[in-house]
Order: structure tokens, then C-alpha cells, then sequence
């Protein structure tokens, strides 16, 4: 598989983003290995957070988040997507599929070896993040979800959705930060902006940040829809805790939330919040009140002995 990597300098100077960058191989299933880049933040002997981010963002959207994890003690790992961040970027938009991507984020899990797992997954960090749930519950000790849903392509995607996918297909540049910039409710500074746009030095890095769209299951008989129906299978009996933390302004996701509610007995009794004045990125306009959302929803749910 061809790959591009992005140079290191594109990373350097980034605000607010002062953590040690780690590195673990993936198997790319063609005969090769992908570099995949992680942040492991926090005491390397207490219970990991597992932080999934989502597309076309990287580990650097819960920058706000991590510190206030580990400061009350938590171990944070925060992967980043193949084709995105600091992580591999295959060079081809064909080498971009659902499934892949479920198991690397699987490979980092096993080669990190993580187990007592709380998730916080938004975006396509829940496309993914539930089904690793739903593989593997015995490693999950709580999952909380913002902003994402586990579509089977069985149900209308909504106009919000169907919009983005047809722009992230048409549009002739694809303006990673200007995305990221739509999707918040709060002003970026351009320094963050920059940020968020330092994984591609040309359009050429963008493939995986083209082909995410169209990978969302929209329809029945789409390739990822029979795992992702068994995944729900697994998710209706889940009665571990499990929460929902969506925002007030993401017209893509809003009301996944009130179906993960009515299908996941581990939703029972949870504190369920909508984040006041959170776009999409909620992490980025409403990071401190999600972390202390997240610290919150471990502290009142301890793991049974």
C-alpha cells in the first residue's frame, strides 16, 4: 500500500498541543505496515480513557480534554485515524474502508494491550469505537457517546448529512480547517485553524478525509451494514454504563442521542446532557465542560468489583 507520512515540522509550534507524540505499526493487509500515532497521557498504571476522534479532525480536537483527565488521575490514550494527524495517510482513496479502519484502531487496542476501557467516541469515532464496544465488551468498563451513531443504513441519514456528503465529493479543494471552522459554534483562532490543517500539506494527504463521507453506511445493503446491525445486536444488551453527551447544534447527529437512549439498557438512570452552545466539534467549543462531563459520569458509575 502507498503511503504518504507528513513531515514532522508540519507538527511543530502547535498551540496548546504540547504532548509527546507515540508511534505503534499496524498491518496494512496488503503486505505492509501503517505508522499509527497515539497520545498516551497520564499514569501508565490506572484504567485508560479511550479518546476516538472523528473526520476530518485528529487527536489535537481534545487537546482542552486531556489534561483535565489526567489531573484527576487518569490514564488518556487518543489515537489517530490512519489519514489522519500524525498517523500514516494511505495514498489512495480505495485503500479507505470501513472495515479496515475498525481493526487497526483493534490492533492499537491489543498491542497497547488496554483493558478497564471508558470510550468517549464522537463522530466517526463512533462508527468505529462501537463496534471495537461491541467486538469486545469485556475490555469496556463504560462508554460515552457525543455527536455520533452506529448507522446499519437501514434508516434516512437526514438532509444535514446527505448536504455534507454531496460537498465533501464536489467541492475542488477540500478545506479541512474551514470544516472543522463549520462545525463549531465558538470563533477559532487562526493558530487552530492552522492546526488543524498542519496532517495535510496538499490535497494530496486528503484522500481518507475525502472517502469518510461516503463510507457512512446509507443505505441496506451497504458493505459495513451487516456488521454494524450485529454490532447493535450487542449493543441491545449492553447494560454496563453508558451515556450520551451531545450538543445543542449539530444538525448531523442531533436526536442520535434519544435512540441510543431507547435501545442500550446501559443508558438507564445515566445523567444524560445535552452541552449548551457545542457544534459538531464539541470537543473544540465545549472541551472543559465535556472532560468534567466525562470525570463526572466515571465517578458516580465505579467499576463493580
Amino acid at each position: 500500500m502507498k503511503k504518504l507520512r507528513t513531515p514532522d515540522s508540519c507538527f511543530a509550534n502547535l498551540q496548546d498541543y504540547d504532548f509527546e507524540p507515540n508511534y505503534l505499526m499496524v498491518d496494512d493487509t496488503e503486505g505492509g505496515e501503517l505508522r499509527v500515532h497515539y497520545l498516551d497521557e497520564g499514569p501508565s498504571d490506572a484504567d485508560p480513557i479511550l479518546l476516538l476522534h472523528g473526520e476530518p479532525s485528529w487527536s489535537y480536537l481534545y487537546r482542552k480534554v486531556i489534561p483535565i483527565l489526567t489531573a484527576a488521575g487518569h490514564r488518556v490514550i487518543a489515537p489517530d485515524l490512519p489519514g489522519f494527524g500524525r498517523s500514516d495517510k494511505p495514498a489512495s482513496r480505495t485503500d479507505y474502508t470501513y472495515q479496515r479502519h475498525v481493526d487497526w484502531m483493534q490492533s492499537v487496542l491489543d498491542q497497547l494491550d488496554l483493558k478497564n476501557i471508558t470510550l468517549f467516541c464522537q463522530d466517526w469515532g463512533g462508527l468505529i469505537g462501537l463496534r471495537l464496544v461491541a467486538a469486545h465488551p469485556d475490555k469496556f468498563d463504560r462508554v460515552a457517546a457525543g455527536n455520533t451513531m452506529l448507522p446499519t443504513g437501514d434508516h434516512d441519514p437526514g438532509e444535514g448529512f446527505r448536504k455534507w456528503q454531496k460537498f465533501s465529493q464536489e467541492t475542488p479543494q477540500f478545506n479541512v480547517a474551514g470544516t472543522i471552522k463549520s462545525g463549531t459554534t465558538t470563533t477559532l483562532p487562526q493558530a487552530v485553524l492552522d492546526a488543524y490543517d498542519a496532517p495535510f500539506p496538499d490535497e494530496s494527504y486528503k484522500e481518507g478525509a475525502r472517502q469518510f463521507p461516503i463510507l457512512v453506511p446509507t443505505t441496506p445493503d451497504d458493505p459495513a451494514s451487516e456488521n454494524n446491525r450485529a454490532a447493535w445486536v450487542v449493543l441491545s444488551k449492553w447494560t454496563k454504563p453508558f451515556i450520551t453527551l451531545f450538543s445543542d447544534s449539530d444538525p448531523v447527529t442531533g436526536g442520535g442521542d434519544r435512540i441510543m437512549q431507547k435501545l442500550i439498557p446501559g443508558t438507564k438512570d445515566q445523567n444524560h446532557t445535552t452541552i449548551v452552545n457545542g457544534g459538531h466539534f464539541l470537543q473544540e467549543d465545549q472541551g472543559e465542560t465535556l472532560a468534567e462531563l466525562l470525570l463526572k459520569f466515571i465517578n458516580d458509575n465505579p467499576k463493580a468489583q
